[in-house]
């Protein structure tokens, strides 16, 4: 199984951004972590503050992956394009949020994405990634 997981703009911080919200761990220790917790699932990421290659990112791997985990960050609230790119593509993706959302700002309780994602997951830390993971297992 090949799963990659798309994070958007900000998330590059993990570790140093508002760290009360998203913890002290950077993105890519978590992401060792889940390489080595899911060994049977080829795992890949990618990261861009750049709407546009988040998109051409999606199309890419879109009809040849098994599955999408995409945190698009604040991309969720304002990009029909990166909605749009996940209701043209075959792969499912599963929406993740490491905050809850809806215990943000109102701006926030709006998502471009999950009408078009198999499922969402949010308000769970880097935890959230873990159950995205094992919805594409069952």
């Amino acid at each position: 199984m090949r799963i990659i997981i798309i994070n958007g703009p900000n998330l590059n911080l993990l570790g140093k951004r508002e760290p009360d919200v998203y913890g002290n761990k950077t993105f890519e220790d978590y992401f060792s972590e889940l390489q080595f917790r899911f060994k049977d699932i080829q795992l890949e990421y990618y990261q861009s503050n750049i709407e546009g290659e988040l998109i051409s990112k999606i199309q890419e791997v879109g009809f040849s992956y098994d599955g999408i985990i995409l945190n698009a960050a604040a991309y969720t609230h304002t990009s029909v394009g990166i909605g749009d790119a996940v209701k043209a593509i075959s792969t499912p993706v599963v929406e993740v949020h490491i905050s809850n959302t809806h215990k943000r700002e109102d701006f926030r309780h709006v998502s471009y994405i999950s009408s078009g994602a198999k499922g969402v997951i949010l308000g769970f830390g880097l935890q959230s990634y873990d159950l995205a993971i094992t919805s594409f297992k069952n």
